[in-house]
């Protein structure tokens, strides 16, 4: 058991059945999870499945960026969380490799959606 996430790309209308591409998944990274909790939930941690914007993907690919560049900042902008099942609370070699990641994911996001006809969701369970 433990904090999985995942960003899903799909049809931003639909009708009927639905076909969702994973674009992104994460293991135990509780400073991603606080992140969208935070800014696309309205701090609601239900599990739920949340529409994200091209602007908070926007948004949370300069923090990231901002926190690669200036690692001091870690604590204050994408602060670590804890939860039963949350993993690890330390800014160590993980961290960073998660943030990178994220920051390519995003990236690829932005890049390659079509936001007039696809939405990204984010979802997470534990």
């Amino acid at each position: 058991m433990g904090l999985d996430m995942y960003l899903k790309k799909g049809p931003k209308v639909h009708i009927g059945e639905v076909y969702y591409e994973e674009v992104a998944y994460w293991r135990k990274a509780n400073y991603i999870h606080k992140w969208f909790v935070d800014n696309v939930q309205n701090g609601v941690d239900d599990c739920g499945a949340y529409r994200v914007s091209k602007e908070k993907l926007q948004e949370l690919y300069d923090i990231l960026n901002e926190v690669i560049c200036n690692p001091e900042l870690a604590s204050e902008k994408l602060p670590c969380t804890n939860g039963f099942f949350f993993g690890s609370c330390d800014y160590d070699e993980n961290y960073y490799e998660s943030l990178q990641y994220t920051a390519e994911v995003i990236d690829s996001i932005l890049t390659n959606t079509d936001f007039e006809n696809e939405c990204i969701e984010y979802c997470s369970s534990w």
